[in-house]
Order: C-alpha cells, then structure tokens, then sequence
C-alpha cells in the first residue's frame, strides 16, 4: 500500500497530475528525436538560443489577446522561426558564425520579452512566462501538444535521412542532393514548433530542457541513432513521471523538478554510461594496465 501511495497515488486521485504527466510525456515524444539531431549536428545550444527567442512573440501575442493560447502559440513560433533566419541570413552575409548570431539575437530577444511582459502584465505573468504551469495544462493545451508531436515525428520521418546525412557529411550530401537546404530549414521549423508546445508547460527558460537532456542521456547508453531515439524518449518520460513524483511528496516546483531530475540522470550517464562513462572508461584502464 504504501508504494501505490508513493508511485501512483498522485495520479490516480488528482487529475491535474494526469494532466501534467499526459502533457509531459507528449513533449517527450516530439521534442526528445528533435533533441537528438540537434546533438548530432553539434547544435544544442542553438535549441537554447532558440527557446529564449521565442519569448517576445509570445510575449506580443499575450498584449494583444491576453492568455490566449492560439495568439502566444502563434507569435512564439512566428518569433522563432524569424531569430533563426535571420542568424543565419547574418552569418552567410558576414563573418560572424550562426551560434555567435544566435546568442546574439537571444539575448535581445529574451530582454525584450521580458520588458513586454513586465510592462503590460506583472510578476506571475511573468514567472508563467519564463518557468510555465505544468500542473495547470488545459484540454486546449494537451491537444496543442498533441498535435506538435504527431506533426514533429510525422515530419522527421520525411526529412530523416537527408538529416543524418547532412550530419555525418554536409558536403556527401550536397553533391548527390539539393535536399539538405529544405530538410535544415524544415528541421529549425521544428525545433521552433516542439519549443512552442513546451512553452505553455515548462516555460521559455526550461522548454528546452525535455529536448536536450534525454538527447545527451542517450549517447550514454548507445551508438545506434534508432536506439539513442527511443532511450531519449524513455529518459524524458521517465524524468517527467519521477519529477512529477518529486514535485508532488516534496512539495516543489513541478517543471523544474522534472528538468532537475533529467538533470540527475545525466549526471548518473555520465559516471556509468555503457559508452564514454567515466567509471566505465577507469574500471577499462584499470583492466588494461593489470
């Protein structure tokens, strides 16, 4: 009896917890394959840069309709997708490179936002804004979810190869297809889109979180692209059940609990990971040297 209450309890007499884990596990599905080429093509930090770009769309969209899904959903990904043309439009039109035009863009943008919401809103709007309510997701905003993660992984499917490909070999790729151009900018769309649906839960500043780390986690426990998917999908779903957990006996912040707990398992990866772990990697020399 007590691990029903300790494990299940929670869910199975308050349904905002449902709703939360529900939610949670749907960003999982789309953002965590997402967060595995951004990895892949070294571009990990620009899904952060990205997050913080969005703020101010958001942010304009809530002025002019309130809390309103559609018109925040709307200007955030209208704000993303803008930040990530034009740093690149900067880096092929000077010498800067596109992370270095990225930072520089997410900066402004997170200081506009903010400036936005504190001058029209107050400080919970504000804290909603940067941090998210998981535990108020409502049927608009799961459906929001929803959709984003059947879109991201319906969408991957088409682009999938060119964007290993590009990964591995950017100019292979360029010399036997003109699909790379079309798959980049369908897969910034994309890491737009999953940020977006994360915004209403975990907020612009933990959004990119459910992304990043079960992508870093996985590389850990495998060198197979198909199985590094799926464990970054179980590791974010796992992180969203036991952080949720967490937030609710310890009477903590429910999202970053969650992005705290994904946080411990990658630093659990990190000691004893099956690939590059460094007790694993000691414990190999030890063996060798005797």
């Amino acid at each position: 009896m007590a691990i029903y209450d300790l494990l299940v309890s929670p869910f199975a007499e308050f349904e905002f917890m449902r709703r939360a884990l529900v939610g949670v596990v749907g960003l999982a599905l789309g953002a965590a394959p997402v967060g595995v080429l951004l990895m892949l093509r070294r571009m990990s930090l620009i899904g952060d840069a990205m997050a913080h770009a969005i703020l101010p769309g958001a942010a304009i969209g809530y002025v002019v309709a309130g809390l309103s899904l559609f018109a925040m959903t709307s200007g955030g990904l209208i704000a993303g997708l803008l930040v990530a043309l034009v740093a690149g439009g900067i880096a092929r039109a000077t010498e800067l490179k596109e992370d270095a035009s990225l930072a520089a863009l997410f900066l402004v943008s997170l200081a506009l936002g903010v400036v936005i919401v504190s001058v029209r809103g107050n400080s919970v709007d504000l804290l909603h804004f940067l941090f998210g309510n998981v535990l108020a997701l409502d049927n608009a905003t799961l459906v929001l979810i929803a959709v984003v993660a059947t879109v991201s992984l319906l969408v991957l499917a088409l682009i999938w190869r060119p964007l290993v490909v590009e990964s591995v070999d950017a100019g292979f790729l360029r010399s036997v297809s003109r699909s790379g151009g079309p798959a980049h900018i369908s897969f910034l769309a994309l890491v737009a889109l999953n940020l977006v649906g994360g915004f209403q839960a975990l907020g612009t500043l933990l959004a990119v979180g459910i992304m990043i780390l079960p992508a870093v986690i996985s590389r850990f426990w495998s060198r197979d692209l198909t199985a590094m998917t799926v464990s970054a999908v179980g590791a974010g779903i796992i992180s969203a059940y036991c952080g949720l957990l967490v937030s609710y006996h310890a009477g903590l912040p429910a999202g970053p609990a969650i992005i705290l707990f994904a946080g411990m398992v990658y630093g659990a990866s990190v000691l004893f990971g099956r690939f590059g772990g460094l007790l694993r990697g000691w414990g190999a020399r030890r063996h060798l040297e005797a």
